[in-house]
This record gives C-alpha cells, sequence and structure tokens, in this order.
C-alpha cells in the first residue's frame, strides 16, 4: 500500500526533498533546550538572519556548530569530570547536552558563530539570486 502525502498529488512534480525537509523538522526535538531567537537584521543593503541560543554555563570548546545536509547543528556537551569537586546547595543553571537543529533552504551562507556573555549567536545570509529567463524551444511532434 503506497503512503499518501499531502505532496503527493501528480500536478506537484519533483516536491519530494521538500517532503523530506518537512519530515526531517517534524521528527527533530522540541523540549525547548536551550531557548534560541530568530531575528532579521536588515542594514542598508545587507539582509542577515540571526540565530541566538542562550547556552549559559558553555565555553567555546563546549559547543560545535556544523552543517550537515542542509541542516544546522548546534551541539553543547559539559563533562562531567569539571563538577566532580564541586558540591553545589543548588543547581538551577542546566548542565545536560543539547543538539539543536534547523534545516537551511538551499543558497543559505553561514556567515559567522561567537559566543559572548553565554549566548551564542551564528549569523546566516541567502544570496540574492540572479534572475534568468531561459526559452525553451517547441520541437515537431514525437513519434508514435
Amino acid at each position: 500500500m503506497t503512503r499518501m502525502t499531502p505532496l503527493s498529488s501528480p500536478l506537484l512534480l519533483g516536491f519530494e526533498e521538500i517532503e523530506r525537509v518537512l519530515e526531517r523538522v517534524s521528527k527533530s526535538g522540541s523540549d525547548g533546550y536551550p531557548p534560541y531567537n530568530i531575528e532579521r537584521i536588515v542594514t542598508g543593503n545587507d539582509d542577515r538572519l540571526r540565530i541566538t541560543l542562550a547556552v549559559a554555563g558553555f565555553t567555546k570548546d563546549q559547543l560545535s556548530v556544523t552543517v550537515e545536509d542542509n541542516q544546522l547543528v548546534i551541539r553543547g556537551a559539559q563533562s562531567p569530570d569539571a563538577d566532580r569537586d564541586r558540591h553545589f546547595l543548588h543547581r538551577g543553571i542546566a548542565a545536560r547536552q543539547f543538539q539543536r537543529a534547523f534545516v537551511l533552504a538551499e543558497g543559505i551562507e553561514i556567515l559567522s558563530a561567537s559566543l559572548a556573555d553565554g549566548l551564542l549567536s551564528i549569523d546566516l545570509v541567502r544570496p540574492e539570486p540572479e534572475r534568468t529567463v531561459r526559452t525553451i524551444e517547441i520541437g515537431a511532434e514525437p513519434a508514435p
């Protein structure tokens, strides 16, 4: 039995990749940690996106930012050995590992990543594509 999906209409050709992306997004973790913002920054001719994650307690060495199959993946892991000699009376700052993923549109480029004051900021840009017009030549009728 074939599976029917919203994009399986015979009028929607070549949208299989979008369907796979939607499945990936729906399966990604939604536990809300770490919290993040996504903002659009427009200055003059520059139009960027900035993703900011609240990663209090993590150092630059404990974080990784990678792009895997058009997916921006941010991981954080703190060493459990670092807290071995510490005795907390109250521990309210999360020290658990995390993975947060964002699906990127085709052509999105990562400009930079920086860590300051417990916030990891990742700047992205989408270069303006060239507009092209292509004329398709109409040939003779195909033989039966």
